[in-house]
């Protein structure tokens, strides 16, 4: 093993700095622009105009724009949202997190989705006879069921015997459980199916899945909404999203034209679609931007998760490197393991270390979890371009 790996070991193996750079941060600019103008700032300064991928993250949000606008008339704020032409099936999903379209499980019923009663059908509920799908309007009032990702087997369903509208079920299961049910294949379908029968009561039921022609602005694929109440869809001049923080940060859509403050986002991991080994991507990190990524902390976990979706490899080199001598794994750029996301049956002290050094990566679909790999594998890669 080379000498200066043990060094950095040495160093920084007692160390866990849970309050490092996120390589993400949102920038409040409380400056009055049209969504157009807001949109140009922020890509001329920044990232983007802010994509918000899940419910902490509006949570924190919220939190420091009602301290900045506390002595200022301003009520809403733009975010990087705005309604196109066409709407796609999308899940509802607490981490924001978007099934890709070759991953996607149907169980229309024949001649659904048909967008009938008068053309305003954007949401999805299942048959109580059957478990078939249909798309009907979100202001029907349903049962509804939820999932908990804390929970496993059958029991991550939870079935709500309890009237709602699509959205007020969707904000039930976000309060008490994870979300609404997403449905990825026949077993998980069956199994919602079967939970509905115990209650002879039900109603149809709702779903997580929705109808939604809105796109964030840096061409991200998150499906993750706080809508107040809507949005309006019979607003055709009101294509563009706001915050409203006298909703508890809830979203409304807004005249694209209205002058208002707005939030910029500066994401500081970049992914290398080339295909170098471990140490190469290494070399070329520190030569053009700063390091490998360290991922030491849930929250940017979040953000690995959503560069790596991009990446035309099956996996995505971090900055992680296991050492035979010492029998155990570490980050490159100084920190200790403290936050860790392994897949099943990786990340185990006695790795094989013939022929080569074992190094880490991400996986690009799926659960993206980590992965050990032999360091002369080709992949693309993340850097960072933040010192800290």
């Amino acid at each position: 093993m080379d000498q200066k790996w043990i060094s950095i070991i040495l160093l920084f193996s007692a160390v866990c700095d849970l309050t490092a750079n996120v390589p993400h941060q949102y920038i409040f600019v409380n400056e009055s622009k049209t969504w157009t103008e807001a949109q140009s700032y922020c890509r001329q300064n920044y990232t983007d105009l802010a994509t918000i991928n899940n419910m902490e993250k509006m949570k924190k949000l919220n939190s420091t724009l009602n301290e900045r606008l506390k002595d200022t008339p301003n009520n809403s704020v733009w975010i990087g949202l705005d309604r196109g032409d066409a709407g796609k099936w999308l899940w509802s999903l607490a981490d924001g997190n978007f099934y890709r379209d070759g991953d996607m499980y149907r169980n229309w019923r024949r001649e659904e989705p048909n967008n009938g009663r008068d053309k305003n059908e954007y949401c999805v509920a299942m048959y109580k006879d059957n478990g078939e799908w249909f798309d009907v309007q979100c202001d029907e009032l349903y049962t509804f069921v939820c999932y908990n990702e804390k929970k496993t087997g059958t029991e991550i369903y939870i079935f709500i015997n309890k009237t709602k509208i699509w959205r007020d079920a969707q904000s039930y299961c976000r309060e008490h459980h994870t979300d609404l049910a997403s449905v990825r294949n026949q077993t998980e379908n069956q199994q919602i199916f079967n939970i509905s029968k115990n209650y002879s009561n039900s109603q149809n039921i709702w779903i997580g899945l929705f109808n939604d022609s809105w796109k964030w602005s840096d061409q991200s694929i998150s499906s993750f909404r706080y809508w107040m109440s809507g949005p309006n869809k019979h607003s055709q001049n009101q294509k563009c999203a706001a915050v409203l923080l006298t909703e508890k940060g809830q979203w409304n859509n807004e005249e694209c034209n209205n002058q208002l403050p707005f939030i910029c986002y500066e994401n500081k991991l970049i992914l290398i679609n080339q295909n170098l080994t471990w140490r190469e991507a290494l070399r070329y990190c520190r030569v053009k931007h700063v390091d490998l990524v360290s991922v030491h902390s849930e929250e940017i976990q979040l953000w690995v998760k959503e560069v790596a979706q991009k990446a035309s490899t099956e996996h995505v080199w971090l900055g992680l490197r296991h050492t035979c001598t010492l029998s155990f794994w570490f980050w490159v750029s100084g920190e200790s393991i403290c936050y860790q996301n392994w897949a099943p049956g990786n990340g185990t002290g006695g790795e094989d270390c013939s022929p080569v050094e074992r190094t880490g990566a991400v996986q690009s679909r799926g659960g993206q979890q980590w992965v050990s790999l032999p360091e002369d594998h080709k992949l693309n890669f993340i850097c960072t371009t933040y010192e800290g």
